[in-house]
């Protein structure tokens, strides 16, 4: 019966083949059996380490695109939106707010876990310029005046613990004569840094 199941077998050449004749052939035809078996358990293999590499290669890619995603945030190439304060300083006759007051304030911020700071729009990342040209402060090659709008992106409890202690940032600058408010907000919007980034010395 098995004979007669293969394809392009002379049937007659068999039957009058010797009875040890038959068991070689038959023989041979078992290893051929199992040779074909065994490469395609192989080949099967083979295709299962192929989709196994692919989705491993698909899931490496996935974690490295998250990772360059929040690398990205956290440098400020990447538009933001949370929750956090924004404050407001205002020129007033006794006092005009300067580059080291907004300064201070940046060093405030990032000590109580500012993700993402802006002034009048224009995003701060470490290698963020701000100092006077006459009577104006200048931020990333842009000149920016009075009032000084800082949104905030971060955990609103310790920012407001931050800036509101007593003897800190909004007090110490409102006794000296400074125009200083602070509000709180669910979903402030903070723009990418559009500037551009240049190492001269790092490598």
């Amino acid at each position: 019966i098995q004979f007669r199941t293969i394809e392009n077998i002379d049937i007659d050449e068999i039957e009058s083949m010797r009875e040890d004749e038959l068991r070689t052939a038959l023989a041979e035809w078992k290893s051929e059996y199992q040779e074909t078996t065994e490469e395609i358990e192989s080949t099967e293999k083979k295709i299962q380490e192929y989709k196994d590499k692919i989705a491993s290669e698909e899931e490496t890619g996935e974690l490295l695109e998250a990772d360059l995603e929040n690398a990205n945030m956290l440098a400020g190439f990447t538009d933001v939106v949370g929750p956090g304060v924004i404050i407001t300083m205002t020129d007033n006759i006794e006092q005009q707010v300067t580059s080291v007051d907004l300064l201070d304030l940046i060093n405030e911020l990032n000590s109580a876990g500012a993700e993402a700071i802006s002034i009048n729009n224009q995003r701060i990342i470490a290698m963020t310029d701000i100092f006077d040209v006459e009577n104006f402060i200048v931020v990333k090659e842009q000149r920016i005046t009075s009032p000084y709008t800082i949104k905030v992106i971060g955990d609103i409890t310790y920012l407001q613990s931050a800036l509101s202690i007593k003897n800190g940032y909004i007090d110490k600058y409102k006794t000296n004569g400074y125009t200083i408010s602070m509000v709180t907000d669910e979903n402030i919007v903070i723009k990418k840094y559009n500037g551009e980034v240049k190492f001269e010395y790092a490598k």
